[in-house]
């Protein structure tokens, strides 16, 4: 199966972007995390590790549990739901044990805040980064605009850029445009008799 484009807002949140790691397609399902080089490799794509060693199976486990909680609350938020309390402690709890580093950047330009990983445990700052990352999407300006794919079979999540938008990708928008165009030439088809 080939990945599709990202989502429309991924470019905005990587806890977005990290959720949509796993769905499934009328084509079939997709994990993007499915091996330690995998993981390692979207943590290091997205600027939230360094290149280096891949991770082990316990920390790539971890990186697809704050995934499947993130789905979760992200899902609650969209369907208009409370949020099990469990999710909201993992949650939580993943920002209690390793808070993301708040620095000061001042190059040629203006100074701006950053957030940035410390080198002492990669993976733990990361997995701040993303649960902080899912907390602003959650709470911030975007949270109603966070919305499922509205493709059949789809089950990736994206951020409507207008009211109208329904798919997640231009191929999804692509694909129910192609139903549609079948289901109206079929009906214009004459009857033999």
């Amino acid at each position: 199966m080939d990945i599709p484009t990202p989502a429309a807002g991924e470019e905005l949140s990587t806890s977005l972007a990290l959720v949509n790691t796993r769905f499934r397609l009328p084509g079939g399902p997709y994990e993007g995390l499915a091996h330690p080089s995998a993981a390692r490799a979207w943590l290091t794509g997205h600027g939230l590790a360094p290149a280096g060693p891949t991770l082990d199976s316990a920390q790539t486990a971890r990186l697809r549990e704050l995934r499947e909680t993130l789905r979760a609350l992200f899902g609650a938020r969209i369907g208009g739901t409370a949020a099990d309390p469990g999710q909201v402690a993992a949650v939580n709890a993943v920002l209690a044990g390793c808070p993301p580093l708040r620095l000061l950047d001042w190059g040629a330009g203006e100074p701006v805040r950053v957030l940035r990983p410390g080198p002492s445990q990669p993976l733990e700052h990361a997995l701040a980064l993303l649960a902080e990352d899912g907390i602003g999407l959650l709470t911030g300006e975007h949270a109603g605009k966070l919305a499922a794919c509205g493709t059949p079979g789809c089950t990736r999540l994206m951020l409507r850029s207008h009211a109208a938008r329904r798919w997640c990708s231009t191929r999804c928008g692509n694909r129910i445009r192609a139903v549609r165009h079948a289901a109206a030439k079929s009906m214009r088809k004459p009857t033999h008799q």
